[in-house]
Order: C-alpha cells, then structure tokens, then sequence
C-alpha cells in the first residue's frame, strides 16, 4: 500500500529575503507535521564539497545543474513517500520553473513568493556575512517574474502576520479557482 501523496509549500525569494525564518515560523504553525527543506540545509550539513569548490578543485559551474536537478527530484522522492514539505528555493529561470511545475504535477503545492526591497535585501546580505555581496541584488531583478504565485508576502511586514497571512491561504488553496503550480496539459 502507498502512502498518501506528501503536501508542499513552496517557498521562493531572493537571497537574504527571510525565507528561513518564514519556513521555520510556518513548520511551528501548521498543525501538521511538515519537513524544512532546502539546499543550504544540504549545503550546511557538509554534502557538497564546498572547500574544494572554493579552491579550484572542482568547478561548481559544471556541477550545479546536476545538483539542482537531483534536489528537485529528492523533494518529489520525499513527497511521494507521504511527507509533507516546506521547501525554501530561489527559483532562477523561467526553464526552472517549468520544469518544477511537471515534476512537482502529482502534488498539492502551494507556491509562496517571499518581496522584499533591494535595500533591505542587500543590508541583510551584508550583515549576514554567509553569501557572495551580490546575489541578493542579482536574484531581485528576476525570481519575482516567474509568477502566478498562490500567495506573496512582505518580509518587512511582522513575521505573525506573514504566516497568518500564508497559512489562511493554504487552509483555503481548495477555493482558488487556479493554482499557480498547475501542470500545462500534456502534448
């Protein structure tokens, strides 16, 4: 017997937009048990083998699109076994998107755009310390043009109301008369 198909709340954003701390907000909030996943938490836990990256060994411009690929397809592998899942991602091309949108077809998504300014975005880049200065302006000018999205969110806004805001709309996702993750028709 299979298990039931996993849920997924998708959640996309520049860099330093606050997509984590919303993710782990959403996790505590939702009355059901819900996996945080992302590629820094694949990155953090030591799976890629950054230090040899940095230093020349290997080179992530020939590695990453083999990456990216095997986590859009872990993220299916976990739905399809039952769990549920938040997960956090800077969806970068409209190509990406399409192909998410296929892979992700057999599940309930419910796709978040996580704004916030470029000011904002580049003060917590800098502050954080933990990214190249640079990726959060360079995600601005794209990820947003990727769209529809179920639900969009201020991240200057207080947290509490972003998540209250983002779980009203997952209770009610039946009600939306199109969902922004919704397969084209097979050709």
């Amino acid at each position: 017997m299979s298990p039931t198909r996993g849920k997924i709340l998708l959640v996309h954003g520049a860099s330093s937009a606050g997509k984590s701390t919303l993710c782990k907000a959403l996790q505590n909030a939702l009355p059901e048990p819900f996996w945080h996943y992302s590629i820094d938490h694949l990155r953090d836990s030591g799976v890629l083998p950054r230090a040899r990256f940095r230093c020349g060994d290997f080179r992530w411009a020939e590695h990453r699109a083999a990456f990216f690929t095997g986590f859009h397809h872990s993220v299916v592998a976990f739905a399809e076994a039952g769990n549920n899942l938040i997960v956090e991602h800077i969806i970068e091309t409209a190509a990406m998107k399409e192909s998410l949108v296929r892979l992700f077809s057999p599940f309930d998504v419910y796709f978040v755009a996580v704004h916030c300014p470029l000011d904002e975005l580049e003060r917590r880049e800098k502050a954080r310390g933990d990214r190249p200065l640079g990726d959060a302006r360079r995600d601005f000018a794209t990820v947003h043009t990727f769209g529809p999205f179920d639900d969009e969110v201020d991240a200057t806004r207080p947290l509490s109301e972003n998540v209250a805001q983002v779980l009203s709309g997952w209770q009610a996702r039946s009600a939306l008369a199109q969902r922004a993750f919704t397969a084209p028709p097979a050709s």
